[in-house]
């Protein structure tokens, strides 16, 4: 994109720009349903605590392994020998995983978006019917939410072939006004926070689909792929090392991030449990409104509505410039299709971001035919499964590292060793928990497995490239 190098804090706002989407306004409510505020909490915890190995991996990795850019797929291809079959085989692998994992996330970050655009445009919840033939029920509500989602698609795609650093900038602005826009929102809610809201602290849940009781084990089993979602955008900087001024800055602007945001959701998820009862809040469609609404009236919801804009827009923008730069640094190093590496005069990937983009276009379609509610849990569905493959190479990278003495010896190899175990079982953990449920495991596997269908063109590529 921009020769311009990144510098720290554009690098920590692509981080917590990119965690800090749609996930903190969709989850609360979520995660009432699933566990009790003990399990919640318990939740947000363990994934955070999760989430900071795997982030002290690509930290650590970013700052031994200089030379491998790009992100995760690259780590992919360095576990095997180079240049064989099996390196670019995994290493494409994963960049196609984690490309599909992208653009479904900037499905779920531009629908959500549309979202909460209804709290001032009613009009894109109208159930007025279009058309109801060939099995498609079609209303003005979710016509016009598919209208404007491609319409902001296309507007940041106009602003991001202008340059990655102007576009950085727009985020860094849009970070800075969503970490301020919820730092007012906690001390908004810390004067209607009841403790008395958060008694049962522990408690077993029901399962609607079983009716079984669920312990506070299987509440966090329940709740970790949905927390884990809120997480996943922690390796932005790490894709863009090779654009960054230092390696270091890499690195802390990763641990930065996670910190920044970890503390966020605790203490937003915390302040809505207080500020709702446990009923009211695992019924709500808008937690944070609702929140907000009981603070300070009516008013808390258009509040609300234009921070989540904000917030939703700067994420939007940094899911873009993720997605296409995926795919550009693995076709840089014929771990893709060599269609992604063209660039126009500014530098931008520009055929990598349209076709990116047509991806993300096409799957906007699921809003044509169901709710914004519906179409986010789709994408959701999708993406989310897609990502643990990227993280669980990464920590087997991580552990080959220490294996061959890339850490040196004594203390500091025995604490990468710890932290690449600690990411490696913490990764292990969500693919069990997240593919328990079926439909989820099977949506990965259409995707991951549609892949394999051009794994024969990178193959012949790479001969070529040898020969």
């Amino acid at each position: 994109m921009s020769n311009k190098p990144l510098g720290f804090w554009i690098l920590t706002a692509l981080v917590v720009g990119n965690m800090v989407g749609s996930g903190i306004f969709m989850l609360p409510s979520d995660l009432a349903k699933a566990a009790s505020p003990g399990g919640v909490l318990f939740t947000w915890i363990l994934t955070g605590i999760g989430v900071l190995f795997i982030a002290f991996i690509f930290g650590n990795l970013a700052m031994t392994k200089p030379k491998l850019t790009g992100g995760p797929q690259m780590y992919a291809q360095a576990i095997f020998s180079e240049g064989s079959k099996s390196a670019i085989l995994s290493g494409y692998l994963v960049s196609w995983g984690y490309w599909v994992a992208d653009f479904a996330g900037n499905v779920a970050v531009i629908t959500s978006f549309a979202g909460y655009l209804s709290t001032f445009f009613p009009i894109l919840n109208s159930e007025a019917l279009i058309t109801d033939h060939f099995g498609l029920h079609l209303t003005v509500g979710r016509l016009l939410t598919f209208l404007v989602c491609s319409a902001l698609l296309w507007g940041l795609h106009g602003l991001v072939l202008n340059g990655v650093d102007s576009a950085g900038k727009v985020n860094v602005i849009a970070t800075f006004a969503k970490v301020g826009g919820f730092i007012l929102f906690i001390v908004a809610t810390l004067f209607a926070f009841q403790a008395s809201h958060l008694v049962p602290f522990i408690e077993p849940k029901v399962d609607p689909a079983t009716g079984e009781s669920v312990g506070l084990l299987g509440q966090i089993n329940h709740a970790a792929l949905s927390t884990l979602w809120a997480f996943v955008g922690v390796e932005s900087a790490v894709v863009f090392s090779s654009r960054a001024k230092r390696s270091v800055d890499v690195k802390r602007a990763t641990i930065a991030g996670l910190l920044i945001t970890t503390a966020l959701y605790i203490l937003i998820t915390l302040l809505v449990m207080g500020s709702l009862k446990q009923s009211a809040l695992a019924a709500s469609s808008k937690p944070l409104v609702d929140a907000l609404t009981a603070v300070i009236g009516g008013a808390g919801g258009y509040l609300l509505g234009l921070l989540a804009i904000i917030c939703l827009v700067g994420s939007a923008l940094g899911w873009i410039l993720l997605s296409a730069e995926v795919p550009y640094q693995s076709a840089k190093n014929g771990l893709f299709m060599k269609a992604f590496l063209k660039e126009n005069k500014n530098g931008t990937p520009s055929k990598s971001l349209t076709i990116t983009n047509v991806a993300t276009q096409i799957l906007l379609l699921s809003t044509v035919s169901n709710s914004i509610a519906e179409a986010f849990s789709f994408v959701i569905t999708i993406a989310t499964l897609a990502y643990l493959l990227p993280y669980l190479v990464t920590a087997i990278f991580q552990l080959k590292c220490v294996l061959d003495g890339s850490y040196g010896k004594g203390r500091k190899r025995t604490w990468n060793a710890f932290v690449g175990v600690v990411g490696f079982v913490y990764s292990v953990y969500v693919v069990i928990a997240g593919t328990s449920d079926i439909s989820t495991f099977l949506w990965g596997v259409f995707f991951i497995g549609f892949g394999i269908v051009f794994s024969p063109f990178i193959l012949k590529a790479s001969v070529r490239k040898t020969h």
